[in-house]
């Protein structure tokens, strides 16, 4: 298996170096022990609504977690997710709210991971990844899949339990591949969905299919969405992306075909790229790079051979 690191060390995949953060999995089921840490000097929580948290500078000029003490913490019992320790022995929990605490010194502002995440330590960014993933998760999936009804939170935050069947309900992560396809020219082959603004161009990308393995899943999303034909598919590296619960599976993949024929459900437009095209076009604006902290912009680059030039959140 080959990883992103293996190929370009100085350009790691956002959302994906080592945290620090250790889940520890076996304490979300003792209350006992979630009790103690909650109760504990040292621990730090902090709130997330609707995908969004509050960050803020440093007095190093870091851009931090708006984290607090347990207690000075909002009050809320059933929506606290335990996230993890570090190695100084420091537990993290995460809130749920239905909107985002003040802040008297007005300098904090509120952000979602797209726009906080390339900013923050990959303490941060871990943590917050994983109490964005856990409250999406909660959002959706209040009731039972088996029997309808209400189910109630369990395992600090990681389970949701049927009082009515006893069924338990975990978290669930969608694997979506995503690949930078090129051909015998050495070109690379972006699309722009339909949705997206004029000139926003990015690697395709596709949810697996039930019975599906992940390379049949690249050689299917291409072959659907723009007409091309696959042979070797190589995977990269994976990245965490909770919009609302998928598990991007990056790869590059090589044509055996070169002609487009797009879907038009998904894929509006679809176009070879030799990289003096590509930079010829960042440059006049003809086509807009994807978003830094995406692992597209990490896949584009490792063809590319340099940075993409940088974009607004």
């Amino acid at each position: 298996m080959t990883t992103w690191t293996d190929h370009t060390a100085d350009r790691p995949i956002s959302l994906t170096a080592p945290s620090g953060i250790d889940r520890a999995a076996h304490h979300r089921l003792d209350e006992a022990w979630l009790a103690a840490a909650w109760s504990h000097p040292t621990t730090r929580c902090f709130v997330v609504s609707g995908g969004q948290v509050l960050i803020d500078e440093g007095p190093d000029g870091r851009t931090e977690l708006v984290m607090t003490p347990s207690f000075e913490a909002p009050l809320t019992e059933a929506h606290r997710y335990f996230l993890g320790t570090d190695e100084d022995g420091v537990s993290y929990f995460a809130l749920q709210k239905d909107s985002l605490p003040g802040r008297m010194d007005q300098s904090a502002r509120p952000a979602g991971l797209r726009a906080a995440g390339m900013l923050l330590s990959p303490r941060d960014a871990g943590l917050l990844v994983h109490a964005v993933a856990l409250e999406n998760w909660q959002r959706m999936h209040r009731f039972c899949s088996r029997c309808g009804e209400r189910t109630v939170i369990a395992a600090a935050g990681h389970i949701r339990r049927c009082p009515a069947c006893g069924a338990e309900h975990y978290p669930r992560t969608d694997p979506a591949v995503i690949m930078a396809v090129t051909d015998d020219q050495d070109r690379i082959l972006l699309g722009r969905q339909v949705h997206w603004p004029e000139g926003r161009f990015s690697t395709l990308a596709g949810f697996v299919e039930p019975g599906e393995s992940i390379e049949q899943a690249v050689r299917r999303e291409v072959f659907e969405e723009a007409g091309v034909h696959v042979g070797e598919v190589e995977y990269i590296a994976s990245q965490p992306w909770p919009f609302p619960s998928s598990l991007m599976l990056g790869f590059l993949a090589r044509a055996t075909s070169t002609e487009i024929d797009v879907d038009g459900e998904e894929i509006h437009e679809a176009r070879w790229f030799s990289r003096e095209d590509l930079g010829d076009a960042f440059e006049s604006g003809e086509v807009l790079p994807p978003y830094g902290i995406s692992i597209a912009a990490r896949l584009i680059e490792l063809w590319y051979g340099k940075p993409l030039p940088t974009r607004s959140v």
